[in-house]
């Protein structure tokens, strides 16, 4: 959650910088005046009007651009910072200088030159100008959420001053221009295209011994990109943030890289694989790392030293053979840390699992019972985690689900984990539960909570360790009423509705064996300060026998979600998670509960009350009040497409459903125009000064 919290302050910081009132009306101006106008005004104001305005504000008008006008004083023309040849800052403070505020002939000064552009969140849907490599005197342009499509203009390179870019969280695909790396001749400190759609291989610098010494922010994270690590990028000395995290690189992470003076490193979810750089003194967590290739070893992740293939005789031998005394206890020490860490983890293959009364007490801080030794698998991100650790943890009910009690669980280090106690019924076979097991352990994404350990007691307890994370769940957000909620808007909807179905899509086609999530719905759906969304509970359905299995089946007819062709929890597949998942986005959108009401007994059929409204000509009725508020076209901020996607979840055919994937593409070609909130955990966005 670093990231997003850095971004949230990088964006308000952002919005300081912003005039906090709407410029005062001035007469309107025609298209005609402003192009006529433009002949006899400066340079850089001859190419915003007449190029870089009409390029980003796409086929629609929008309010920020709209104070780009002759008539309008060009202190009062948003997002832009001026100065003059001599460096001079052009004064745009009211209360310093009045005159320089309301002069309307300014824009004709041909010694103006634009120093900065900075629109973050301000409802773009255009695409990058060409037209920003001729700004001689840009430094900074920040466009960072928004709706700007298409590809990184290679003119944008050939700027010669520019060295702060935010590009993040847009919808640019295409690759990177090459040309990008030469804003390093004029000092680029900061790159950020987190967040968008780019692909290809990242392209080297056109010179092969350039280097960005003054390149301290470097964000590619959340894109499509390929190949091996940019190796290149170790040059970058003064790199103090990289992150890589969301795309598909392969390959080894080069022992170059713990050369940089890194403060934030962020290679996760890509596919690395070999020994990680040592990067000494433990500077970066499991985190880091997390969600790649599972040859990927080393500190702070697994030792690399038990896939040798070598037996331990064998290597005792080349060790006696080869060193001194000291070194062979500290080889033979070595290997029997090895051989106890395989032990614990392996050795449920061998013996397969104890059958015991599974009572939801003991299991080491389910209920505060000892229950024995017993063994612990631990996974990516749980090696920290000891016997010692789950037996002693102090634990507090939190609920009790479909699958078993969940505990808050307190560790002697102050540390704290959430713990599933899996109810009778669960992992009965072992031969078929260890496998799945394993298989839930290697699943990362950042929006799917991940399994870091499992525990089985001698009296046959069963315990799931997850990361205790205290956000609320998404049910809790639409349904509960107390003071203090945050606000529901549209564009925070989205968001959690992109999150669980990017969550899903990953279970469902980024896996070598793909996994049906099984019981999807809102109260098993956590949403962080940030609306990030992540789903649990997936996959556990494997994990009970038949009959408690087909109780969850039960359930979800009870509470909705239920496809119409689902009888058996054995047929659950990716289609009934389609159909589950088109209940939630229809939760999300009309704010009801689908199912059976508690006090009143009736059933709500989501699907059916959308079916009457559009027959009845009432669509927008349907909608949550909280969703329509602030929206002026919901055709165009993407409701109307989110409400009709859902319905295409919930066809009763199975076939006719989208796929997840393409229920994932469909959310982000349609997100909000206005997304001014997704970052701030704050109830409104009043104090950043936003005129939406």
């Amino acid at each position: 959650m670093a990231l997003p919290i850095l971004l949230s302050l990088y964006i308000t910081l952002l919005f300081t910088t912003l005039p906090t009132t709407l410029p005062q009306s001035q007469p309107s101006s025609s298209s005609s005046s402003s192009s006529s106008s433009s002949s006899s005004s400066s340079l850089d104001v001859n190419i915003l009007l007449t190029k870089i305005k009409p390029t980003l504000q796409g086929q629609t008008e929008n309010l920020l651009l709209s104070s780009w006008t002759p008539s309008t004083p060009l202190c009062q023309w948003r997002g832009l910072k001026w100065a003059f040849t001599n460096s001079t800052p052009l004064p745009c403070d009211p209360s310093l200088s009045s005159q320089t505020w309301t002069n309307l002939s300014l824009y004709k000064d041909p010694s103006l030159r634009l120093l900065s552009l900075q629109l973050p969140s301000a409802n773009l849907s255009g695409t990058l100008p060409r037209e920003l490599g001729q700004l001689s005197s840009l430094q900074s342009l920040y466009l960072s959420v928004n709706s700007l499509s298409g590809p990184i203009p290679l003119e944008l390179g050939y700027s010669s001053s520019l060295n702060d870019v935010d590009l993040a969280s847009n919808l640019l695909n295409g690759s990177v221009p090459t040309s990008i790396w030469n804003l390093c001749d004029g000092g680029l400190v900061s790159l950020r295209v987190h967040g968008n759609s780019l692909s290809g291989a990242l392209p080297q610098p056109a010179l092969p011994n350039a280097s960005c010494n003054n390149l301290g922010f470097l964000d590619l994270g959340q894109n499509k990109f390929t190949g091996d690590f940019p190796e290149f990028i170790t040059g970058f000395v003064g790199l103090k943030l990289l992150d890589l995290s969301g795309n598909m690189f392969y390959g080894q992470i080069p022992q170059s890289l713990s050369g940089l003076n890194l403060e934030k490193l962020n290679l996760s979810y890509n596919n690395f694989s070999g020994v990680l750089p040592n990067f000494g003194e433990m500077r970066f967590g499991a985190e880091v790392f997390e969600g790649n290739n599972v040859g990927l070893c080393g500190p702070p992740l697994g030792s690399c030293g038990a896939s040798s293939g070598l037996s331990s005789g064998a290597i005792a031998g080349m060790v006696i053979g080869l060193m001194t005394g000291v070194v062979v206890l500290a080889s033979l020490f070595i290997g029997y840390v090895q051989g106890k860490r395989k032990k614990n983890t392996d050795e449920e293959d061998e013996e397969g699992f104890e059958e015991g009364e599974d009572e939801e007490t003991g299991g080491g801080g389910g209920g505060g019972g000892g229950g024995g030794e017993g063994k612990l698998i631990l996974f990516q991100g749980g090696e920290h985690l000891t016997l010692e650790d789950v037996l002693n943890a102090t634990g507090q009910v939190m609920e009790k689900t479909s699958y078993g009690t969940i505990y808050k669980a307190k560790l002697g280090d102050g540390g704290t984990i959430a713990l599933r106690l899996l109810r009778e019924g669960s992992c009965k076979d072992g031969s078929l539960c260890l496998p799945v097991i394993k298989q839930l352990g290697r699943v990362r994404h950042e929006n799917l909570i991940p399994l870091r350990a499992f525990y089985q007691g001698k009296r046959g307890e069963k315990l799931l360790i997850y990361d205790y994370l205290p956000n609320r769940s998404l049910h809790d957000l639409l349904h509960e009423s107390r003071v203090g909620k945050p606000a529901l808007n549209w564009a925070r909807r989205h968001k959690i509705a992109l999150g669980i179905a990017r969550g899903l899509a990953h279970l469902h086609t980024s896996l070598e064996t793909p996994i049906t999530h099984g019981n999807l719905r809102s109260k098993n759906i956590l949403v962080d300060d940030f609306f990030v969304a992540r789903l649990s509970e997936f996959g556990l359905d494997k994990l009970m026998i038949t009959a408690v299995a087909d109780e969850l089946v039960a359930i979800a007819k009870t509470d909705g979600y239920k496809a119409p062709e689902l009888q058996k929890m054995k047929k659950c597949s990716s289609r009934t998670d389609v159909y589950a998942f088109g209940i939630l986005l229809l939760e999300i959108l009309l704010g009801k509960k689908p199912g059976k009401n508690g006090r009143s007994g009736d059933f709500v059929d989501l699907p059916s009350l959308v079916k009457v409204a559009v027959l009845e000509e009432t669509t927008m009725e349907v909608f949550d009040v909280e969703v329509l508020r602030g929206i002026k076209n919901p055709m165009e901020d993407g409701l109307v497409h989110a409400l009709k996607l859902a319905m295409g979840c919930c066809a009763p055919v199975a076939t006719v459903r989208p796929t997840m994937d393409e229920v994932v593409k469909q959310l982000e070609e349609n997100r909000p125009r206005n997304r001014s909130a997704l970052y701030s955990p704050a109830e409104t966005r009043s104090e950043i000064g936003t005129p939406f």
